[in-house]
Protein backbone atom coordinates (compact mmCIF):
# COMPACT_ATOMS: atom_id res chain seq x y z
CA UNK A 1 0.00 0.00 0.00
CA UNK A 2 0.99 3.14 -0.88
CA UNK A 3 2.43 5.12 2.24
CA UNK A 4 0.60 8.43 0.89
CA UNK A 5 -2.71 8.53 -1.51
CA UNK A 6 -3.91 12.19 -2.57
CA UNK A 7 -7.38 12.63 -1.66
CA UNK A 8 -9.97 14.78 -0.64
CA UNK A 9 -12.22 15.11 1.84
CA UNK A 10 -15.68 16.32 1.08
CA UNK A 11 -16.67 19.60 4.00
CA UNK A 12 -19.30 18.46 6.86
CA UNK A 13 -21.19 20.99 5.98
CA UNK A 14 -22.24 19.51 2.83
CA UNK A 15 -23.55 16.99 4.87
CA UNK A 16 -25.94 19.63 7.48
CA UNK A 17 -29.31 19.33 5.38
CA UNK A 18 -30.19 15.78 5.45
CA UNK A 19 -33.82 15.37 6.78
CA UNK A 20 -34.55 11.86 6.19
CA UNK A 21 -30.92 10.88 6.90
CA UNK A 22 -29.87 12.07 10.61
CA UNK A 23 -27.77 9.44 11.74
CA UNK A 24 -24.36 9.88 13.44
CA UNK A 25 -21.44 9.70 11.14
CA UNK A 26 -18.96 7.39 12.20
CA UNK A 27 -14.84 7.18 10.94
CA UNK A 28 -11.84 4.87 10.63
CA UNK A 29 -9.02 7.36 10.93
CA UNK A 30 -7.22 5.89 9.06
CA UNK A 31 -8.28 2.81 7.77
CA UNK A 32 -5.57 0.68 8.90
CA UNK A 33 -3.52 -0.49 5.98
CA UNK A 34 -4.85 2.36 3.67
CA UNK A 35 -2.45 5.08 4.05
CA UNK A 36 -4.10 8.30 5.81
CA UNK A 37 -7.85 7.46 4.28
CA UNK A 38 -10.55 8.07 6.56
CA UNK A 39 -13.90 5.97 5.65
CA UNK A 40 -17.20 6.58 7.06
CA UNK A 41 -19.42 4.57 7.96
CA UNK A 42 -23.16 4.87 9.69
CA UNK A 43 -23.17 2.72 12.96
CA UNK A 44 -27.02 1.88 14.46
CA UNK A 45 -28.12 -0.05 17.10
CA UNK A 46 -26.04 -2.25 20.21
CA UNK A 47 -22.63 -3.11 19.51
CA UNK A 48 -23.21 -6.79 21.00
CA UNK A 49 -26.44 -7.21 18.94
CA UNK A 50 -26.68 -10.87 17.58
CA UNK A 51 -27.11 -9.78 13.94
CA UNK A 52 -25.11 -7.42 11.93
CA UNK A 53 -26.67 -6.21 8.82
CA UNK A 54 -23.37 -5.04 6.70
CA UNK A 55 -25.08 -2.38 4.23
CA UNK A 56 -23.06 -2.16 0.70
CA UNK A 57 -23.79 0.41 -1.60
CA UNK A 58 -23.45 1.08 -5.19
CA UNK A 59 -21.98 4.07 -7.37
CA UNK A 60 -22.74 6.71 -7.70
CA UNK A 61 -24.62 6.89 -4.34
CA UNK A 62 -23.29 6.06 -0.51
CA UNK A 63 -24.82 4.77 2.24
CA UNK A 64 -27.90 7.46 2.18
CA UNK A 65 -29.23 4.44 -0.30
CA UNK A 66 -29.76 2.35 2.85
CA UNK A 67 -31.97 5.02 4.63
CA UNK A 68 -35.45 2.88 4.17
CA UNK A 69 -33.93 -0.12 5.11
CA UNK A 70 -32.15 0.93 8.54
CA UNK A 71 -34.91 1.47 10.76
CA UNK A 72 -36.28 -2.08 9.86
CA UNK A 73 -33.17 -4.03 10.61
CA UNK A 74 -32.04 -1.47 14.27
CA UNK A 75 -36.46 -2.56 14.89
CA UNK A 76 -35.58 -5.90 14.80
CA UNK A 77 -32.59 -5.60 17.20
CA UNK A 78 -29.88 -6.13 15.06
CA UNK A 79 -27.02 -3.59 14.59
CA UNK A 80 -26.97 -1.93 11.24
CA UNK A 81 -23.23 -1.03 9.32
CA UNK A 82 -23.20 1.03 6.25
CA UNK A 83 -19.60 2.10 4.77
CA UNK A 84 -18.83 4.47 2.66
CA UNK A 85 -16.77 3.12 -0.12
CA UNK A 86 -13.19 5.53 -0.75
CA UNK A 87 -14.06 7.99 -3.09
CA UNK A 88 -18.41 8.40 -1.98
CA UNK A 89 -20.00 9.56 0.63
CA UNK A 90 -17.73 10.56 3.31
CA UNK A 91 -15.14 9.04 3.16
CA UNK A 92 -12.11 10.28 1.69
CA UNK A 93 -11.50 10.73 -2.15
CA UNK A 94 -8.71 9.69 -3.75
CA UNK A 95 -7.81 11.86 -7.13
CA UNK A 96 -6.34 9.73 -9.40
CA UNK A 97 -8.44 7.26 -11.45
CA UNK A 98 -5.29 4.75 -10.92
CA UNK A 99 -5.65 4.26 -7.02
CA UNK A 100 -9.24 2.95 -7.94
CA UNK A 101 -9.09 -0.78 -8.11
CA UNK A 102 -11.06 -3.46 -7.60
CA UNK A 103 -8.63 -5.21 -5.26
CA UNK A 104 -8.01 -2.04 -3.85
CA UNK A 105 -11.62 -1.60 -2.68
CA UNK A 106 -12.17 -5.04 -1.94
CA UNK A 107 -9.20 -4.84 0.52
CA UNK A 108 -10.94 -2.02 1.82
CA UNK A 109 -13.43 -3.61 2.92
CA UNK A 110 -11.63 -6.69 4.55
CA UNK A 111 -9.85 -4.51 6.64
CA UNK A 112 -13.38 -2.19 7.61
CA UNK A 113 -14.64 -6.15 8.69
CA UNK A 114 -11.90 -6.53 10.47
CA UNK A 115 -11.13 -3.20 11.87
CA UNK A 116 -14.56 -3.23 13.75
CA UNK A 117 -14.64 -7.29 14.02
CA UNK A 118 -17.93 -7.64 13.03
CA UNK A 119 -19.19 -11.11 12.95
CA UNK A 120 -22.93 -12.98 12.07
CA UNK A 121 -22.85 -10.83 9.49
CA UNK A 122 -26.33 -10.05 7.10
CA UNK A 123 -24.55 -9.13 3.91
CA UNK A 124 -27.11 -6.85 2.37
CA UNK A 125 -25.66 -5.77 -1.10
CA UNK A 126 -26.96 -4.35 -4.87
CA UNK A 127 -24.76 -2.99 -7.19
CA UNK A 128 -20.99 -2.44 -6.58
CA UNK A 129 -22.26 -3.39 -3.43
CA UNK A 130 -22.59 -6.83 -4.38
CA UNK A 131 -19.57 -7.01 -7.02
CA UNK A 132 -17.44 -6.56 -4.38
CA UNK A 133 -19.40 -7.43 -1.30
CA UNK A 134 -20.37 -11.21 -2.42
CA UNK A 135 -16.56 -12.12 -2.97
CA UNK A 136 -16.00 -11.35 0.69
CA UNK A 137 -18.08 -14.63 2.57
CA UNK A 138 -15.38 -17.06 0.60
CA UNK A 139 -12.25 -15.63 2.85
CA UNK A 140 -14.07 -15.34 6.38
CA UNK A 141 -16.83 -17.50 6.13
CA UNK A 142 -17.00 -17.84 9.93
CA UNK A 143 -17.89 -14.13 9.76
CA UNK A 144 -21.15 -14.48 7.73
CA UNK A 145 -24.40 -16.04 8.18
CA UNK A 146 -26.67 -14.36 5.79
CA UNK A 147 -27.21 -12.51 2.52
CA UNK A 148 -29.87 -10.29 0.96
CA UNK A 149 -28.99 -9.56 -2.51
CA UNK A 150 -30.37 -7.13 -5.03
CA UNK A 151 -29.73 -6.05 -8.42
CA UNK A 152 -25.87 -6.94 -8.91
CA UNK A 153 -23.56 -9.69 -10.72
CA UNK A 154 -20.43 -11.54 -10.25
CA UNK A 155 -18.96 -11.07 -13.76
CA UNK A 156 -15.75 -12.95 -15.22
CA UNK A 157 -14.55 -11.39 -18.02
CA UNK A 158 -16.57 -13.15 -20.40
CA UNK A 159 -18.12 -10.29 -22.22
CA UNK A 160 -20.36 -7.31 -21.03
CA UNK A 161 -23.13 -7.64 -19.27
CA UNK A 162 -25.64 -6.15 -21.86
CA UNK A 163 -26.17 -3.32 -24.20
CA UNK A 164 -27.47 -0.72 -21.48
CA UNK A 165 -24.43 -1.22 -19.25
CA UNK A 166 -21.90 -0.53 -21.66
CA UNK A 167 -23.89 2.59 -22.95
CA UNK A 168 -24.06 3.66 -19.15
CA UNK A 169 -20.17 2.87 -19.28
CA UNK A 170 -19.63 5.04 -22.28
CA UNK A 171 -21.66 7.71 -21.01
CA UNK A 172 -19.91 8.44 -17.56
CA UNK A 173 -16.37 7.83 -19.19
CA UNK A 174 -16.99 10.84 -21.48
CA UNK A 175 -17.97 13.01 -18.60
CA UNK A 176 -15.61 15.49 -16.34
CA UNK A 177 -18.64 15.85 -14.11
CA UNK A 178 -21.30 13.01 -13.84
CA UNK A 179 -25.19 14.48 -13.04
CA UNK A 180 -24.89 11.88 -9.55
CA UNK A 181 -28.63 13.20 -9.02
CA UNK A 182 -29.98 12.80 -12.26
CA UNK A 183 -28.82 9.22 -12.44
CA UNK A 184 -30.40 7.99 -9.28
CA UNK A 185 -34.07 10.04 -10.32
CA UNK A 186 -33.46 8.26 -14.07
CA UNK A 187 -32.73 4.81 -12.29
CA UNK A 188 -35.24 5.38 -9.58
CA UNK A 189 -38.58 6.66 -11.19
CA UNK A 190 -40.83 8.19 -8.79
CA UNK A 191 -38.49 7.20 -5.85
CA UNK A 192 -36.80 9.84 -4.56
CA UNK A 193 -37.57 13.61 -3.96
CA UNK A 194 -35.29 16.78 -4.13
CA UNK A 195 -34.08 16.85 -0.82
CA UNK A 196 -32.91 12.86 -1.97
CA UNK A 197 -31.15 14.36 -4.82
CA UNK A 198 -29.26 16.84 -2.82
CA UNK A 199 -28.67 14.16 -0.49
CA UNK A 200 -27.08 12.39 -3.23
CA UNK A 201 -25.25 15.46 -4.86
CA UNK A 202 -23.79 16.35 -1.27
CA UNK A 203 -20.51 14.05 -1.67
CA UNK A 204 -19.46 15.80 -4.56
CA UNK A 205 -19.21 19.80 -4.00
CA UNK A 206 -17.65 19.71 -7.73
CA UNK A 207 -15.75 17.74 -10.44
CA UNK A 208 -12.34 17.03 -8.50
CA UNK A 209 -14.42 14.71 -6.07
CA UNK A 210 -15.85 12.24 -8.33
CA UNK A 211 -12.87 10.29 -9.97
CA UNK A 212 -14.53 7.09 -8.35
CA UNK A 213 -17.81 8.00 -9.84
CA UNK A 214 -16.26 8.05 -13.29
CA UNK A 215 -13.91 5.43 -12.48
CA UNK A 216 -16.00 2.34 -11.16
CA UNK A 217 -17.87 1.82 -14.50
CA UNK A 218 -14.00 0.78 -15.96
CA UNK A 219 -13.89 -1.29 -12.97
CA UNK A 220 -16.61 -3.63 -13.60
CA UNK A 221 -14.89 -7.21 -14.57
CA UNK A 222 -16.01 -7.92 -17.94
CA UNK A 223 -13.33 -8.01 -20.41
CA UNK A 224 -10.72 -11.12 -19.73
CA UNK A 225 -7.68 -10.12 -17.74
CA UNK A 226 -9.40 -7.67 -15.50
CA UNK A 227 -8.86 -7.28 -12.24
CA UNK A 228 -11.35 -8.82 -10.01
CA UNK A 229 -12.23 -11.88 -12.08
CA UNK A 230 -10.41 -14.21 -9.98
CA UNK A 231 -12.10 -13.09 -6.79
CA UNK A 232 -15.28 -13.25 -8.71
CA UNK A 233 -14.90 -16.91 -10.22
CA UNK A 234 -13.66 -17.52 -6.81
CA UNK A 235 -16.74 -16.29 -5.56
CA UNK A 236 -19.22 -18.07 -7.68
CA UNK A 237 -17.51 -21.62 -7.05
CA UNK A 238 -17.95 -21.04 -3.08
CA UNK A 239 -21.31 -19.91 -3.43
CA UNK A 240 -22.74 -22.93 -5.48
CA UNK A 241 -20.28 -25.10 -3.72
CA UNK A 242 -19.46 -24.40 -0.14
CA UNK A 243 -21.75 -21.18 1.24
CA UNK A 244 -24.65 -22.79 3.65
CA UNK A 245 -26.00 -19.71 4.86
CA UNK A 246 -29.84 -18.06 4.05
CA UNK A 247 -30.22 -16.16 1.43
CA UNK A 248 -32.93 -13.75 -0.05
CA UNK A 249 -33.05 -12.13 -3.42
CA UNK A 250 -35.06 -9.04 -4.47
CA UNK A 251 -35.34 -7.84 -8.16
CA UNK A 252 -36.16 -4.45 -9.32
CA UNK A 253 -38.03 -5.31 -12.44
CA UNK A 254 -37.46 -1.56 -14.38
CA UNK A 255 -33.49 -2.36 -14.10
CA UNK A 256 -32.58 -2.62 -17.97
CA UNK A 257 -28.66 -3.28 -16.86
CA UNK A 258 -28.65 -5.43 -13.84
CA UNK A 259 -32.30 -6.64 -13.92
CA UNK A 260 -34.17 -10.13 -14.13
CA UNK A 261 -32.35 -11.76 -16.70
CA UNK A 262 -28.67 -10.98 -14.31
CA UNK A 263 -30.53 -11.56 -11.34
CA UNK A 264 -32.16 -15.13 -12.32
CA UNK A 265 -28.45 -16.17 -13.54
CA UNK A 266 -26.91 -15.33 -10.55
CA UNK A 267 -30.02 -16.73 -8.53
CA UNK A 268 -28.34 -19.87 -10.02
CA UNK A 269 -24.79 -19.97 -8.70
CA UNK A 270 -26.00 -19.36 -5.17
CA UNK A 271 -26.80 -22.19 -3.39
CA UNK A 272 -29.86 -22.80 -1.43
CA UNK A 273 -31.30 -19.19 -2.80
CA UNK A 274 -35.30 -18.90 -2.89
CA UNK A 275 -37.40 -17.40 -5.74
CA UNK A 276 -36.55 -13.69 -5.60
CA UNK A 277 -39.15 -11.05 -4.30
CA UNK A 278 -39.94 -9.41 -8.35
CA UNK A 279 -40.64 -5.61 -7.60
CA UNK A 280 -42.58 -3.89 -10.50
CA UNK A 281 -42.01 -0.54 -9.46
CA UNK A 282 -38.43 -1.10 -8.46
CA UNK A 283 -35.38 0.62 -10.56
CA UNK A 284 -31.89 -0.28 -10.67
CA UNK A 285 -31.30 1.13 -6.92
CA UNK A 286 -33.82 -1.42 -5.09
CA UNK A 287 -32.86 0.07 -1.51
CA UNK A 288 -35.24 2.99 -2.79
CA UNK A 289 -38.00 0.25 -2.02
CA UNK A 290 -36.03 -0.66 1.21
CA UNK A 291 -38.53 -1.07 3.55
CA UNK A 292 -40.88 -3.39 1.48
CA UNK A 293 -37.59 -5.34 1.12
CA UNK A 294 -36.07 -5.54 4.47
CA UNK A 295 -39.27 -6.97 5.81
CA UNK A 296 -39.55 -9.09 3.26
CA UNK A 297 -36.26 -10.79 3.97
CA UNK A 298 -36.35 -10.56 7.64
CA UNK A 299 -39.47 -12.92 7.64
CA UNK A 300 -38.30 -14.81 5.32
CA UNK A 301 -35.41 -15.41 8.28
CA UNK A 302 -37.72 -15.79 10.26
CA UNK A 303 -37.26 -12.76 12.99
CA UNK A 304 -39.07 -11.18 14.44
CA UNK A 305 -40.32 -7.32 13.97
CA UNK A 306 -42.79 -5.05 15.74
CA UNK A 307 -46.39 -5.42 15.19
CA UNK A 308 -46.15 -2.08 12.74
CA UNK A 309 -44.02 -3.96 9.89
Amino acid sequence: MKASIESLRTPEERFAVLPYFSYEPHYIDPLPGFADLRMHYVDEGAEDAEDVYLCLHGEPDWAYLYRKMIPVFRASGGRVVAPDFFGFGRSDKPVHLSDYTYTFHRDSLIAFIETLDLKNITLVCGDWGGILGLTLPMDMPERFKRLIVMNTALPVGEGGLNEDFLKWRAYVGQLNEVPVPGVLAVYCPGQVDLLDMVAYAAPFPDARYQAGVRRFPEMVPIDPGMDGIDQCKRARKFLSETWEGESFMATGLQDTGLGKPVMDELRSVIRGCPEPLELPHAGHFVQEAGEEVAVAALKSFGVELPAEY
